[in-house]
């Protein structure tokens, strides 16, 4: 994960099956003041693969967020988080849920999971920019986040 002070580039990970919303997110972004690298997946299971190789990587992870969908195919969101949360050199990496879902228990079991945030997609698609511009005041330009291990 990258520490810079003047922030000019992000790399983010997505994990999202519906193309719309990834579409949506990405243009999202479009407003914000820095580059983002987005590295898609659309399962949870190719998630967890990049995340592998990523730790595999003689430098870590070198992500700075993810964004992270609950109702994936194959592996779940849910089993995307344990799998982090278990992993020492994956546990510093901020995760963001992003999902449709406003059910209490999977708000609760998110946060139960290491989860930093729970964000509720909005249903309106004009209304996903003030997501972007959220991410970017917070977890950008506002949060201080711990060393990534090595």
């Amino acid at each position: 994960m990258s520490q810079q002070s003047a922030r000019d580039s992000v790399d983010v990970l997505l994990v999202e099956d519906n193309p719309g919303d990834v579409r949506l997110i990405r243009e999202a972004f479009e407003s914000v003041e820095f580059t983002v690298t987005f590295h898609t997946m659309t399962d949870g299971d190719t998630a967890l693969e990049f995340l592998q190789n990523q730790v595999a990587a003689d430098s870590g992870p070198d992500l700075d967020l993810m964004l992270l969908d609950l109702n994936l195919p194959r592996t779940s969101g849910f089993d995307v988080l344990e799998a982090i949360k278990d992993d020492p050199k994956l546990a510093s990496l901020p995760v963001l849920v992003l999902t449709s879902s406003e059910a209490t228990e999977d708000i609760v079991k998110s946060y139960d999971l290491c989860a930093n945030a729970y964000l509720t997609k909005p249903t309106d698609p004009d209304e996903f920019a003030d997501i972007g511009r959220a991410v970017e005041a917070f977890w950008i330009d506002e949060v201080t986040l711990p060393p990534v291990p090595s």
